[in-house]
């Protein structure tokens, strides 16, 4: 599961969905299908802006009353929301999905991945500040030992 979050679909095969969805926007009506594999592929892109851009698809299809696919759009709404490291919002996802399904395993695993990854980048951040607190100190010192001289 871990490897929803870090899997990069290929240009290639974005650039495949790409054409059929601007085909289909051309034309005036873009399908719930065309626009959810589009989005899909855009949420496993490795630039950001491509990541935002399959959320706010998403978003949109699951804004339609009518829409029967609603379970998978917040799933990968939970995916690009993770892998934009709006952690928690995808969590929140997550969460909605599970009062509907509470023993959906795939869900329960994305949860389980998302909060090791958010653990992970807080140690990371905790890391680097305590390194660049480190750096201060060390400079404030030698400045101290400087100015004694």
């Amino acid at each position: 599961m871990e490897d929803v979050l870090s899997e990069v679909c290929s240009s290639e095969d974005l650039k495949v969905f790409e054409r059929k969805y601007n085909d289909e926007l051309v034309k005036g009506v873009v399908s719930s299908t065309t626009q959810f594999e589009y989005a899909c592929f855009l949420v496993r892109s490795k630039y950001p802006a491509d990541i935002q851009r399959g959320v706010v698809l998403l978003e949109e299809l699951y804004k339609r009353p009518d829409e029967m696919g609603k379970r998978d759009y917040v799933f990968y709404l939970a995916i690009g929301n993770a892998r934009m490291k709006e952690y928690q919002t995808a969590l929140n996802y997550l969460k909605g999905l599970l009062r509907v399904e509470p023993g959906n395993r795939q869900v329960q695993e994305l949860e389980t991945v998302i909060k090791k990854k958010m653990e992970k980048d807080a140690m990371k951040g905790a890391a680097i500040a305590g390194g660049a607190i480190l750096g201060v100190g060390a400079l404030i010192g030698l400045g101290m030992a400087l100015s004694k001289k």
